[in-house]
């Protein structure tokens, strides 16, 4: 049995089978994976975040970034400080903060960002949806934490997986490089060993 790479507690177990996609279930957080054999190469991963569009300007695309903008700068202060972790090639949501009277600094671990982004602690850091990319999110909390101040705030935006019956239904899903897909309680496990109080957990 492989251990779950979300919260390296529990262990992997079959899960489903989706048309040749293998997918996998943590006991411990939840999460739901796919399986490393059914996953793109480093090169056709980046091949397709590179037409990924998510245009800055559209209407659409602004309202779904706010429903993390809103909540979040209700809680923020004008002048602090924050840090889009996994902005991608064309940012948006560093202009809706700025523009909320933040400062705000760019991190992607694809695409080239300034390293010296990782080297300073911020007020805020936003997740946009990321955590359903990445390939050890167990490995990146711990680093988040490092990068937030004490009494920080983690903006995390995704969207969690419905229930078993509908999971290969799911559209969410189908967009070939989501790696672990989370539930509440995927996430509140992983606050757990950084001490983050989830106090918001809402669904996409």
């Amino acid at each position: 049995m492989t251990e779950c790479p979300v919260c390296e507690r529990g262990q992997l177990e079959d899960f489903q089978v989706v048309k040749a996609q293998q997918y996998l279930r943590c006991q411990v957080c939840e999460a739901t994976l796919l399986a490393q054999a059914c996953r793109l190469s480093a090169s056709e991963e980046r091949a397709i975040y590179d037409f990924h569009e998510n245009e800055a300007e559209d209407p659409g695309y602004r309202k779904f970034l706010s429903k993390l903008t809103e909540p979040l700068l209700e809680s923020l202060e004008p002048g602090m400080a924050g840090l889009e972790f996994g902005c991608g090639p064309g940012p948006a949501l560093a202009g809706k903060l700025t523009g909320g009277g933040m400062e705000s600094d760019l991190y992607d671990p694809v695409f080239p960002n300034a390293a010296q982004a990782l080297e300073r602690q911020y007020d805020f850091l936003t997740c946009t949806e990321v955590v359903e990319h990445l390939h050890q999110p167990a490995q990146v909390f711990p680093q988040i934490d490092c990068l937030l101040k004490p009494g920080g705030w983690l903006g995390v935006l995704t969207c969690f997986q419905p229930d078993d019956a509908r999971f290969a239904n799911w559209r969410y899903r189908r967009a070939p490089t989501l790696l672990a897909f989370s539930r509440h309680h995927t996430l509140a496990v992983l606050s757990a060993p950084v001490g983050w109080d989830a106090a918001v957990l809402r669904n996409t």
